[in-house]
Parts: structure tokens; C-alpha cells; sequence
């Protein structure tokens, strides 16, 4: 949505000494106008983090404009193994394989996995669904689905999890996003499961664009409140 608007995906600005994050929202609400309609929902990263408006920048700082969420070797774009635990995390532009995730992650301990699949479907409410594309914030995204990977491992008795998240032009009936869990008894892996793709939908930055017939269109979402509460 927010490159739609500005017609680009990156730009350069040279801030004044002592500019604050929230300089960089008003210099770019300025130049493009109906982008201030959206500063309620809009948030705003500093070197891949999120981070308040006051935050005070200095010289080579990355910042990212992020709308309401809705790179490797082999088929990984980006992935982030964590050892020892042998969680697994990744970005890919290739279909994802679930039954081979499941097989990364089990170990002999382990009397369940639960897998989740988010699958395109034909429709929106009625509105017969092309296709759609997804794009994200990749070095930011990937270090938040593990930072949200090892959280859930921590808070529920699984043995391993794994998330990974599709990116570009998905047709009818492929998997968006997988989350695998594996754990010595269901329930644990049912939960730990179900809280992935929640936490996921609402606190990494990966964005969705439908196609139809008669147009296409970016699809709202809503941030998690302790995202919100960092603004």
C-alpha cells in the first residue's frame, strides 16, 4: 500500500542533526499527501526494529514504513535456524513443502505433529479470488517470526517448531504460510500451533494483495497492541 502510494519502494533523505523518526513520516506525509490519512495504523521500524516516533536517528539509519501486516541457499529467500533447539524459520518464493518440514523437525521424543496450512482460496467474501501476492519486509520479517518461534517453544511443551512464509504470486489452492509443531503429546502442539499463525498474522510484516476479475486490491489487517504500544 505504502509503495503503491509513493510510487517507489526505497528512497534516500538527508535529516537535519538531531531529527527525530517522526521527521521522516511528516517529510514523506508531505510529499505524498494521502499517506497521512493512514498515520494511525501505519508503524514505523529503525534498523529492522520497531520503534517510537521520538526515536532520535542518526548518520546510515534504515527506517521501513509498515502498513497493518493481514532472502538463502536452496528454496530460502532467508532462514534462521536455532541451535540447539533445531528450530526453523524461513522466507521462500517456492511452494512449501509441509511434509518436509514435519520431517526436519520431528525426533524420537516426539508423539505429534500439528501442521497448519494458510491456503489461497477462490473467494473474498463472495468475490471470486484470482490470485495473490504477498510481499514483506524480509530481514525484519525473518527475525521476527523466530523471535515469536522461540517465545511460543518457551511458553508451551513442544519439542521444535517451524514457520515459513511464502512470498510473490500464489495461485488458487498453494500454501501462504506453514507452521509445524512437534511435541511428545498433541495438546501442547495444537496450542503452540494455533498461537504461531495468530501472533504471525498480526506481528510480522508481510503484506497481501488480491486479485480479481474487475481490480485488486491491498487487504487490511490490524497490528498486535504491543506493536501498536511501541509507537
Amino acid at each position: 500500500m505504502v509503495k503503491d502510494i509513493a510510487g517507489a519502494s526505497e528512497d534516500t533523505l538527508e535529516a537535519p542533526q538531531g531529527a527525530i523518526l517522526g521527521h521522516v513520516f511528516d517529510h514523506y506525509a508531505q510529499r505524498f499527501p494521502k499517506l497521512s490519512g493512514f498515520k494511525a495504523s501505519i508503524v514505523l521500524a529503525l534498523n529492522q526494529e520497531f520503534a517510537p516516533l521520538s526515536s532520535l536517528l542518526n548518520d546510515g539509519d534504515e527506517v521501513a514504513f509498515l502498513p497493518p501486516v493481514s532472502g538463502g541457499s536452496g528454496p530460502w529467500i532467508h532462514q534462521i535456524t536455532v541451535e540447539p533447539q533445531g528450530h526453523f524459520f524461513a522466507l521462500t518464493r517456492e511452494p512449501i513443502q509441509s511434509a518436509e518440514l514435519g520431517r526436519m523437525i520431528l525426533q524420537g521424543q516426539d508423539g505429534a505433529i500439528c501442521t497448519f496450512e494458510g491456503v489461497t482460496r477462490n473467494n473474498t467474501k463472495g468475490r471470486p479470488t484470482m490470485r495473490l501476492e504477498y510481499e514483506c519486509y524480509e530481514a525484519m520479517a525473518i527475525k521476527l517470526m523466530a523471535q515469536i518461534g522461540q517465545e511460543i517453544a518457551a511458553a508451551h511443551a513442544i519439542s521444535r517448531i517451524a514457520m515459513v512464509h511464502r512470498l510473490g504470486r500464489l495461485e488458487i489452492g498453494e500454501a501462504s504460510v506453514v507452521i509445524v509443531t512437534a511435541a511428545p503429546h498433541r495438546g501442547p502442539s495444537f496450542e503452540a500451533t494455533r498461537a504461531g499463525i495468530d501472533r504471525l498474522k498480526k506481528m510480522v510484516p508481510i503484506w497481501k494483495k488480491e486479485f480479481f476479475a474487475d481490480g485488486e486490491v491491498w487487504v487490511d489487517g490490524e497490528w498486535d497492541d504491543t506493536v501498536l504500544a511501541q509507537r
